[in-house]
């Protein structure tokens, strides 16, 4: 069997003539990276590029409501809406695809803490990648360090959630890149997540059921293997009505 050519790739000259997206896209293609709607894509995004994105949003988001037959010109409620939602997608609810992650300082464990330490709940806002709907929950995130662990502060924590979860995705993966990022950077002993959300792409559509809510959990370590600290993370976090 022969193999596929590696694709051809414009020169930077040919690529300065290419909309943003476009360019962004020939840039991750090269570099063999996916770009799937949870990943992160900030490394392939150049100075300037995110403004000419929002500009393209604009552009085909108007076409969307042309297409819906709303009148953009004689209504004022709807005139400034496609600027308005390219502005939302790509400074705020998918703001984790295209920034690098926040700055996080992390502090050695001198006192060699070894003792079950819990962080939430964590508000968290995500968006269901199937139908862009919002997902609103919170997050309890559980460390058993050892004298190697990387200490962060408690706000990092929040950021680093913020970052993970501003992106088009499903709460099962979300959860899932949240450890994996935080297995990385602490390196604990144990680690164990658990996010409870609403999802609007429940409330809003479909069976438009507005008391169902979703929680998955991972865990990690030691709380995989051991049965006793896992009940005991459990047994400390707030019932879902007490906050």
């Amino acid at each position: 069997m022969s193999r596929s050519s590696p694709p051809i790739l414009p020169s930077e000259e040919d690529l300065a003539r290419l909309p943003a997206s476009e360019r962004i896209r020939y840039r991750l293609i090269g570099a063999d990276c996916r770009y799937h709607a949870n990943d992160n894509i900030s490394a392939h995004v150049r100075e300037g590029e995110i403004e000419e994105l929002k500009a393209e949003v604009t552009a085909k988001m108007q076409a969307v409501l042309s297409s819906l037959v709303i009148d953009t010109d004689s209504d004022h409620n709807t005139n400034d809406t496609a600027r308005r939602v390219a502005k939302m997608f790509i400074d705020e609810v998918f703001r984790g695809r295209y920034v690098p992650m926040p700055p996080v300082t992390e502090f050695p464990n001198f006192s060699r803490l070894n003792e079950l330490m819990i962080v939430g709940p964590v508000k968290v806002r995500s968006a269901c990648s199937h139908h862009l709907c919002p997902i609103l929950g919170k997050v309890w995130i559980g460390i058993l360090p050892n004298e190697h662990s990387n200490l962060i502060g408690l706000s990092k924590y929040a950021r680093i959630c913020e970052w993970i979860m501003s992106r088009p995705q499903i709460q099962e993966e979300a959860v899932t890149m949240l450890a994996e990022e935080l297995q990385d950077r602490v390196k604990p002993d144990g680690l164990a997540i658990v996010m409870e959300a609403d999802h609007f792409c429940m409330h809003w559509r479909g069976v438009k059921d507005d008391e169902s809510m979703m929680t998955n959990s991972v865990m990690r370590g030691a709380f995989l293997k051991d049965a006793t600290l896992r009940r005991e993370f459990l047994s400390l976090l707030p019932k879902k009505n007490g906050g």
